[in-house]
C-alpha cells in the first residue's frame, strides 16, 4: 500500500515540536516560504471549512492550505518517489539559504559551462511562443521552461533597441516600468543586470500520481489530511507511464533549443524514474554515463540509503549524469521527426521575454 513519505519537507514519521510547528505554518523548507503544492496542484488544495481537526491543527478556521506532499513510498523497502518539483529543486523562490538543496545546486553550477564568478539570473516558468514558415509549412513553437539561467550583464540602449526591434525610448520606458536600472555613462544610456550570453535550460521531472479513490481516502487531499493528523492513511500510487510520456514529448525539443541558443539543457529527475525509463524503452543509460554536459543531458539524483533511517530533512546527495548527442540522419523524412523541435525561436525573442520581469533570484558560479 502506498504511503506518504515526506510531508512539508520532513519525513512523515518525524513529529518533533519544531517540525510540527513548521508544518502548522504550511511551510516548504526548500523554498523558505509557504508551500504552493508544487505549483501545479491547485485542485489538491484542502479547504479548512467543515474540518475542525484541521482547523485546530493550523490554528485558523477559514481559507485553505496546499497539500504539502513531497514524496510517496510505494513499498517500505524502496526509495520514495518525489511528486513535488520543489522537493527536487527550488530556485528563485528561496527566502533563506538553500541549505537543503546544496548538492543539487552546486552540481548544476559545476557542470554548466560558465566561468567562475559569473552572475546568473534565474527566471522560472518562462513561456515562449513563436511561429515560422519552413519550406512553405507553418510551424509553431509553444513551450514553457521550468527555469532559465542566464548570465547577467550590461547592454547599451542601442543593443536593446536592436533586440526589441523598437526605438530605444520605447524600450527604455518598458524596462524602467519592469524594474531594471538605467545608467547614463557619458550620455550613452545602458541597462544593468539584463540577460547576456548563452542561456541554460533546467527542466524538473518528478512523478505523477494516480487519481486515487475517495472511498478509500487515497486521493492526495484526503491522504494528506489523514497523514497530517497522524491517522492511518493510504496514498495514491505513482503513474510512471504518464511521467515518461510527458518527458519524451519535450526531452529532445528543449535540448535542441538550448543547443541552438549556444547553451545547455539539463533534465533533473530521480534515479528510480531514470531506472523506469531504462526498463521500459530501448535506452541503455549506462552507456551514456558522462562527466561533462553534451547536447542532451539527464542529471539523476537519489536519496541513497538515508531514507531508511531519516532523522531530519533528507539531502539528495547521490547523483549521476547521463549525456548524449543530437546527431541523427536528416536525409529522409521519418517519424522520429515527431519528437524534434518544429522551429527554434530567435535568442533575441528569449531575451525580450526574460526582460518582461527582473530575475526572481541570482546565483554566482563558484
Amino acid at each position: 500500500m502506498a504511503q506518504i513519505f515526506e510531508l512539508y519537507g520532513f519525513p512523515l514519521e518525524l513529529r518533533t515540536p519544531e517540525i510540527e510547528e513548521s508544518r502548522q505554518q504550511a511551510l516548504c523548507p526548500f523554498m523558505g516560504q509557504g508551500c504552493d503544492g508544487g505549483g501545479n496542484r491547485e485542485l489538491s488544495r484542502v479547504k479548512l471549512e467543515h474540518k475542525p481537526e484541521l482547523q485546530h491543527y493550523f490554528g485558523r478556521t477559514h481559507g485553505d492550505v496546499a497539500a504539502g506532499v513531497c514524496s510517496i513510498q510505494t513499498n517500505r523497502t524502496e526509495e520514495p518517489w518525489i511528486v513535488c518539483p520543489r522537493r527536487l529543486l527550488a530556485l528563485g523562490r528561496v527566502n533563506s539559504p538553500a541549505i537543503h538543496q546544496k548538492t543539487v545546486i552546486n552540481e548544476l553550477l559545476h557542470l554548466l559551462p560558465y566561468p567562475s564568478g559569473t552572475k546568473l539570473g534565474i527566471w522560472s516558468e518562462v513561456k515562449l511562443k513563436y511561429a515560422h514558415t519552413i519550406e512553405g509549412a507553418y510551424k509553431s513553437f509553444d513551450y514553457t521552461f521550468d527555469y532559465i539561467l542566464c548570465p547577467l550583464g550590461t547592454k547599451t540602449g542601442s543593443e536593446l533597441a536592436s533586440i526589441y526591434d523598437q526605438p530605444w525610448g520605447k524600450v527604455k520606458r518598458k524596462l524602467e516600468r519592469t524594474g531594471y536600472s538605467i545608467v547614463d555613462e557619458n550620455t550613452h544610456e545602458s541597462v544593468i543586470d539584463v540577460p547576456v550570453g548563452a542561456p541554460s535550460i533546467l527542466e524538473i521531472m518528478t512523478s505523477s500520481t494516480s487519481g486515487g479513490n475517495k472511498n478509500k481516502r487515497s486521493t492526495i487531499p484526503l491522504a494528506f489530511e489523514d497523514a497530517l493528523l497522524d491517522k492511518p492513511h493510504e496514498a495514491p500510487t505513482i503513474n510512471k507511464r504518464q511521467v515518461w510520456a510527458r518527458m519524451v514529448s519535450q526531452l529532445i525539443v528543449k535540448s535542441e533549443v538550448g543547443h541552438e541558443w549556444g547553451g545547455k539543457t539539463i533534465w533533473l529527475l530521480q534515479k528510480n524514474l531514470a531506472a523506469y525509463i531504462e526498463q521500459t524503452t530501448g535506452l541503455d543509460l549506462h552507456k551514456l554515463t558522462s562527466q561533462a554536459l553534451l547536447d542532451v543531458n539527464v542529471l539523476s539524483f537519489a536519496y541513497g540509503d538515508m531514507f531508511r533511517s531519516a532523522n531530519s530533512i533528507l539531502p539528495l546527495d547521490n547523483w549521476q549524469l547521463f549525456a548524449g548527442t543530437l546527431n541523427y540522419n536528416q536525409d529522409h523524412e521519418h517519424f522520429h521527426a515527431m519528437i524534434h523541435a518544429p522551429c527554434v525561436p530567435p535568442i533575441n525573442l528569449l531575451y525580450s521575454r526574460l526582460m518582461e520581469s527582473i530575475p526572481s533570484g541570482q546565483l554566482i558560479v563558484p
